[in-house]
């Protein structure tokens, strides 16, 4: 993920801690009925064949790749379906390869959201849904990353888009145009999504601290976490987030989505086990642990 990347920066020197919980938080999880928290973590991605040594056995065959991310991971943050809509068929094939608890969450074909602006899109749009449909129950929240130049005015066509989709597919939204984030404009949004069921995705990256807003509009997070080849400061932040994570445990939230992001994507399965280690550790999370063939895990 380019997105708020910087180049040639001490990271040791920028200020990545996470802002206050804020109050907005209370109230939605002071609403949601009590359950049990639900964990999934994962990449963004499959198709990594510099993954082939080292969580990938050796000789690994790329039709094969699914069928071994899935023994590692519960979940992945599709992409895929951002750069090509999907069929059912294919959909199918995939939901076939992965455990009968592993969870796909779709980002949503660039040509509704980047070309067309989610603007005149029914027609792609049913197509997208069936496409999706071929997850079945193995189907999670569907990522709607508007384009970044869509800002707070295209509010409607964002609330339009969520009531468009059926009722049992969840929806977050990854936003990106700096106004969103302005207070009036922000005050709205959320007010928006929380209205219409919407979940905001977090997203922590090193030169967008604004998009690391911790705020939840449903009782389940989605976060996208970027982080910059092993830094240390990367391990600092996953400590953090695990700690903020506790927190939101303990008030009663139902489902954490947690993406592991790196420029470089060797490492994501390298964070991402020091991720699960240390959700399992602190909040009981019971999520697999992504176990490496080699000893040269990123190189």
């Amino acid at each position: 993920m380019d997105f708020g990347r910087l180049t040639d920066t001490d990271f040791d020197s920028l200020d990545f801690s996470l802002p206050a919980e804020p109050d907005f938080n209370k109230e939605i999880l002071s609403k949601a009925p009590t359950a049990k928290t639900k964990f999934f973590a994962g990449c963004a991605k499959w198709g990594r064949k510099d993954w082939v040594g080292s969580i990938y056995p050796p000789g690994t065959k790329e039709a094969d790749f699914l069928n071994h991310y899935g023994k590692h991971f519960n979940s992945i943050e599709l992409n895929a379906s951002f750069y090509r809509m999907p069929s059912n068929a294919q959909t199918s094939s995939w939901r076939k390869k992965v455990p009968a608890d592993f969870i796909f969450c779709p980002k949503v074909t660039g040509q509704l959201s980047h070309v067309k602006r989610l603007k005149d899109i029914q027609e792609q749009l049913e197509r997208f849904i069936n496409g999706i449909s071929g997850f079945g129950k193995n189907l999670g929240p569907v990522l709607l990353m508007p384009h970044p130049g869509m800002g707070p005015k295209t509010l409607p066509l964002i609330e339009t888009f969520s009531r468009s989709l059926p009722p049992e597919m969840s929806l977050f939204v990854e936003l990106r145009h700096e106004s969103w984030f302005v207070e009036n404009n922000k005050q709205q949004m959320l007010n928006s999504f929380a209205d219409n069921n919407i979940g905001l995705v977090i997203t922590d990256v090193a030169g967008r601290r604004d998009c690391a807003h911790m705020t939840l509009t449903v009782p389940k997070a989605f976060i996208r976490f970027n982080g910059n080849g092993l830094h240390p400061t990367d391990y600092k932040r996953i400590d953090e987030w695990v700690t903020r994570i506790d927190l939101w445990q303990q008030q009663g939230i139902h489902e954490v989505y947690f993406f592991m992001h790196q420029h470089d994507e060797r490492h994501s399965p390298v964070l991402c086990k020091y991720l699960v280690e240390k959700l399992n550790e602190v909040c009981h999370a019971n999520l697999p642990v992504p176990e490496f063939v080699g000893t040269d895990i990123v190189n």
